[in-house]
């Protein structure tokens, strides 16, 4: 019996000694190519939106929705502008949102801005921003091919209680009156007019703006068309052109904005 027992826990010995390690089975490895925990750390929650069929609003996370909705409402309009922004409507024009206009009056408060030409004088919404952040004496010359839109404009500002002398308004296309305006006689520019002229508005704006001087475009994303990739109207393939040249340019230092529909602005070195 005893040497029976001895045998048997020789048996077991022997088969301890020789059974092979285990080996991790490939399905259970962490990988950074499969899904799953990555080195311990917990699965990702994050997931991608689908992307909504063209033509439609542009697909954003709700905490994005969030924000803008939080920077629009950060900035506190009068009565003045609310008033402006009622005639635009009326008239069937965009107003940039307030806190592209906030934007904009912390632009001209950074480069002290005592000359600014504006395109696109609209109803006076993104003028009445714009004077609100330049020097007391300066002089916003704006331009837009609609006197009677203008007229709603002078009205806007004289109830924000600006001085008549503060605006200069100018009657016309913007690429038939700047070539009139001075050389290098400009602090800050900005570009809200038709966006098929974008390019163009870039090359005089150049001329106009003073060394350190900003030129700003506002709706380069196009309610979201500039990054869609799918086929796109002429408007769409100026805006792409303009950002091109904007980034490529080595006489300007860029950004492009997330406020409004976007805003791009550029230093002229």
């Amino acid at each position: 019996m005893l040497a029976r027992l001895m045998r048997l826990r020789q048996q077991l010995l022997g088969a301890l000694v020789h059974r092979s390690p285990p080996v991790a089975s490939p399905a259970v490895v962490p990988s950074l190519l499969t899904p799953g925990p990555i080195c311990g750390f917990p699965t990702p929650t994050d997931t991608v939106t689908p992307r909504q069929p063209r033509g439609q609003e542009r697909v954003i996370t709700g905490n994005r929705q969030t924000s803008w909705a939080f920077a629009d409402a950060f900035v506190a309009e009068d009565e003045a502008l609310h008033w402006a922004r009622d005639r635009a409507r009326e008239a069937g024009l965009r107003s940039v949102m307030p806190s592209t206009g906030a934007a904009l009056r912390l632009l001209a408060a950074s480069v002290d801005a005592k000359a600014v030409a504006e395109i696109g004088t609209g109803c006076g919404v993104s003028g009445i921003h714009l004077l609100h952040g330049m020097r007391p004496d300066g002089v916003l010359t704006t331009v837009d091919p609609e006197p009677e839109h203008q007229q709603f404009a002078r009205q806007a500002f004289r109830v924000c209680g600006f001085a008549s002398n503060r605006a200069r308004f100018i009657p016309g296309r913007a690429l038939d009156v700047l070539p009139r305006l001075a050389d290098a006689g400009y602090d800050l520019v900005f570009c809200d007019g038709d966006r098929l002229e974008y390019p163009d508005y870039l090359a005089e704006s150049l001329r106009l703006l003073r060394p350190g001087g900003l030129v700003v475009f506002e709706g380069v994303f196009a309610n979201g068309r500039t990054v869609d990739s799918g086929p796109q109207p002429a408007e769409v393939l100026r805006l792409r052109e303009l950002l091109r040249t904007v980034r490529e340019s080595q006489e300007l230092v860029s950004s492009l904005l997330p406020v409004g529909d976007g805003l791009l602005c550029a230093v002229k070195r």
